[in-house]
Formats: C-alpha cells, structure tokens, sequence
C-alpha cells in the first residue's frame, strides 16, 4: 500500500484545508462585524423574510428557528424557512442579510429554479458519494486493487459535482436577495453595502468548499496513476 497519508500529493489537501479555514474564518467575522449593525427601521429578520415571501405570493412557506449560528436553511420538501439563532430575532443587517438569503431559495423554488432542482436531484447521488467513496478508495489502496480505487474516484466525482451545482444556486439566491433588500428599500445604502459583504463572504465559502474537492479529486486521480505505472 502506498504511503496515502504522508505522499507528497498530501500538499494538495493541507492547501483544500487552508482555503476552507480561511472561508470559514471570513465568513464568522464578516457576519459577526455586521451583526452589531441595526437596520434603521428595527424590523426583526423573520419579519422581514415574512414580508419578501409574501410579497413574492408565497404564503405556504412557514419559517422557524433552529439551533446554532448561521445554520440557517430553507427546505423545500417541508416547505420550511429556518432561521439560526444568531439571525431569528435579530435586527442587524448581517441577520437581514441571511434571512433574505434563504427567502431567495424560497422563491427559486416557487419559480422552479433549474438548478435548484438540480441540486435537489443530485442531493442522493452526492450522499451516496460521500458515504461510499472513501471506504471504497481507502479499500482499494489497501488491497492493491486500481478498478476498486477508481470506482471510489467515480464516487468521489459524484461529491464535486455537487459542490458545483450547488455554487449558481447560492449566487442566485444572494443576488435575488439584494435585489429585493434595495427594491423595498428596507436598508439605507451603507446598511446595504454591509449586508452584500456578509453575502459574498458566505458565497465565498461554497467556492472555497469546491476548491478543497477538486484539490481532493487531483490528489486522487494523481495517486491512481501512480499505482498504475
């Protein structure tokens, strides 16, 4: 068995690792910068969110509070709009910023968004991929065997092409939901500028989460020919 876990090709992960950290670093600081910012009408976010879903016909979409900070989702099975508690309550422009977000999920869904449905077609594959493909790759190494380690590849490939699908989805939904935040006119420009870098740090994060796979995926697909030659 090759030295997976010490070869040169490890680079690539610890360079993945650095550029998710660095994300995730930015996006806690962002968020937690802008969340002792008040949007000048004191409107809570759920209000809000309760309001742009309204205003888009949206009537059946019930938000709730769920536990821990920024693990704020919209799922559109349940038709829930879930609010962290860092951002429920909350009257800052990061928070507003966030809820308006996840209202633009919402919609994307009402509108029948294509790649929203495609992700949400991918979510299995992807789970399969992310569950099978390590013991099947770390199998494969062990056993010498390089069809069994390119079939965890392959399920490898399933997880990055999530991570990529996922990204126009996120884009569009903070687009949308500046749009609506400057439309209503619920921030002054300052607050506005505030809550657009909130949403890009947290764009930035799916990119960063993208950038680790396929680093991941090259350091995979590098090991394989290795052991082929």
């Amino acid at each position: 068995m090759p030295y997976y876990f010490y070869d040169a090709t490890y680079i690539l992960v610890l360079i993945g690792a650095l550029i998710s950290m660095i994300a995730s670093w930015n996006v806690k600081n962002t968020f937690r910068t802008y969340s002792r910012v008040w949007n000048s009408r004191n409107i809570p976010s759920q209000d809000i969110a309760q309001m742009i879903l309204h205003d888009a016909g949206i009537y059946d979409v019930r938000i709730e509070r769920i536990r821990g900070d920024l693990t704020d989702h919209y799922s559109p099975n349940e038709k829930v709009l879930r609010l962290s508690d860092s951002v429920y309550g909350s009257t800052s422009v990061a928070a507003i910023g966030v809820a308006a977000h996840e209202c633009g999920h919402a919609i994307q869904h009402q509108e029948g968004y294509a790649p929203l449905k495609l992700r949400s077609f991918s979510v299995p594959l992807a789970n399969i991929g992310s569950r099978l493909s390590w013991p099947i790759i770390v199998l494969g190494l062990i056993l010498g065997w390089s069809g069994l380690l390119e079939v965890g590849i392959l399920l490898f490939v399933l997880v990055v092409a999530f991570q990529l699908i996922t990204l126009p989805v996120e884009f569009d939904a903070s687009h949308r939901a500046i749009r609506i935040l400057e439309a209503k006119q619920l921030f002054g420009d300052q607050e506005l500028q505030g809550a657009k870098k909130v949403l890009t740090a947290a764009a930035l994060t799916y990119v960063a989460a993208l950038a680790s796979a396929i680093l991941q995926l090259v350091r995979l697909i590098l090991i394989s020919r290795r052991n082929d030659d």
